[in-house]
């Protein structure tokens, strides 16, 4: 049964203070289960924005002053507020976002994790000694804050994708202005609500909302921001990356991808299934390390189509604050449109549906798991990341066959493989172009390991000690008396 819950209305946070939605132009929020309004979010204006601006150019100063092991602390407190109020938290994320809240709840944990993480990593942040060639001198390598952070995070997970760049850039000692979702607004105000009543300073975190290109356009150039980190689009990663290089920004870029999967004929099929089914159909899809190209040897095709399709259509469908319910809607009706374009064109193509392809509600914005088969590589879903409830399924006979196919395309997130030989799992390692690569399990995105791609998947990463390159610049420091 539902438990109705008010959504508030969310405002900018701008050197401490908040600005309600009320006091500046405002843009509904809408619940993608039931597609009513129940909220609005600020709009930042560009004067908005230059106050941000000299907030993080006041508060880097400070916060860098402030030893490692206190920023450690304080991020720690942050997560233990998090965990504290991961209830109710979840229960925003999933009215604005749709996911099950089962799924919010963990996300919610997750962010806790990932702080506790960075706050130590912070305190480790070394730099070096070089031994030097001549007596006398003394040679050491320093790690600085680079400055003030520009992040740019999306909807599909408002507090974990958020969280990593803030983070990162926290424990070193840099200042951060967030460009959170518009669509998910309520449950990213409560991570930065988190880190303020933990002792952060309000010049040291700023949280804006409003016209996307707007304000990258604003912020990026401005002088005062060093470091831009961006989740999103491949197409609008390459216009931010471009207008940061004409401005010699630090750029971490974590991109679109379309992953591949290969299950070779050893494999355990059924664990098989059961995994790849469980991420496929994880928020909705809406996963930039879904598995989405399903590859399969021959002799074990037919009964995996006919187990994956089973397991797709057993899902239940629904609003995720209800009980039971294992997949939510769609953010909005954009996406669930862009998806069912895709379908459509894989049908024109001669793809089959194996299941799934409607709509099992009368309202929100849901559309059922959806298998393709026989869907040929000039179909746009083999080529274009479908970002939603959907996968297609293809055969192949020659593992070389299949790791051509596996990076046929230009993206290289992650990618997936199942298979009971050691000897293959070798060849797949080295094979296949991506970032990351699960193989006979999805153990991608933990707090202290790297998350990143190659390719038009972005570079840099955002977990991992690899983390906290992206915010720290290198001194060499020669001495001699």
């Amino acid at each position: 049964m539902r438990v109705p819950m008010a959504y508030p209305d969310t405002g900018l946070q701008i050197g401490g203070a908040w600005i309600a939605a009320e006091a500046r132009d405002a843009i509904p929020v809408v619940n993608p289960a039931t597609g009513e309004v129940i909220g609005a979010v600020a709009k930042a204006t560009i004067e908005d924005l230059d106050r941000a601006l000299s907030a993080a150019a006041r508060g880097f100063p400070a916060w860098r002053a402030v030893s490692a092991f206190d920023r450690g602390r304080i991020l720690r407190r942050a997560a233990d507020l998090l965990r504290e109020r991961a209830e109710s938290i979840a229960r925003l994320m999933t009215l604005e976002q749709g996911k099950p809240l089962r799924e919010a709840r963990v996300e919610t944990l997750s962010a806790a994790d990932t702080l506790d993480w960075f706050a130590e990593e912070g305190r480790r942040a070394y730099g070096r000694v070089i031994p030097a060639r001549a007596e006398g001198v003394v040679q050491i390598v320093m790690r600085e804050p680079v400055g003030p952070v520009a992040a740019f995070t999306p909807w599909n997970f408002p507090i974990n994708q958020a969280v990593r760049k803030v983070a990162a850039a926290l424990c070193v000692g840099c200042a951060v202005i967030l460009k959170g979702p518009e669509d998910t607004p309520a449950s990213c105000a409560e991570l930065v609500r988190a880190l303020l009543d933990a002792g952060v300073p309000g010049d040291a975190i700023g949280l804006l909302y409003g016209d996307p290109a707007a304000i990258s356009g604003h912020l990026i150039p401005a002088p005062e921001i060093a470091k831009i980190s961006f989740t999103g689009s491949t197409a609008v990663g390459k216009d931010l990356a471009a207008l940061a290089g004409r401005h010699m920004k630090r750029v971490t870029m974590e991109l679109g991808g379309h992953a591949p999967v290969i299950v070779c004929a050893d494999a355990d099929i059924e664990r098989a299934v059961e995994i790849l089914a469980a991420n496929k159909f994880r928020n909705a899809g809406q996963v930039c390390v879904a598995p989405t190209r399903i590859l399969v040897e021959r002799p074990v095709y037919d009964v995996f189509v006919d187990r994956f399709a089973a397991r797709a259509a057993a899902i239940t469908v629904g609003d995720g604050l209800n009980e039971g319910v294992q997949m939510g809607p769609l953010i909005h009706e954009r996406r669930r449109l862009a998806v069912e374009k895709l379908i459509a064109d894989a049908e024109a193509a001669g793809g089959r549906i194996a299941t799934g392809g409607g709509r099992p509600n009368n309202r929100g914005f849901f559309l059922a798991p959806t298998i393709l088969t026989d869907v040929p590589t000039t179909a746009r879903i083999q080529n274009e990341e479908p970002f939603g409830p959907v996968a297609t399924i293809a055969t192949f006979s020659d593992l070389d066959e299949a790791i051509e196919e596996a990076n046929r395309l230009p993206f290289g997130l992650a990618a997936y493989a199942y298979t009971r030989s050691a000897r293959t799992a070798s060849r797949l390692s080295t094979g296949i172009i991506c970032g990351m690569l699960g193989i006979n399990h999805h153990g991608l995105g933990l707090p202290e390991t790297p998350f990143g791609g190659v390719g038009d998947s972005g570079y840099g990463s955002e977990g991992g000690p690899e983390a906290l390159e992206g915010y720290l610049a290198t001194k060499f420091i020669s001495t001699t008396f």
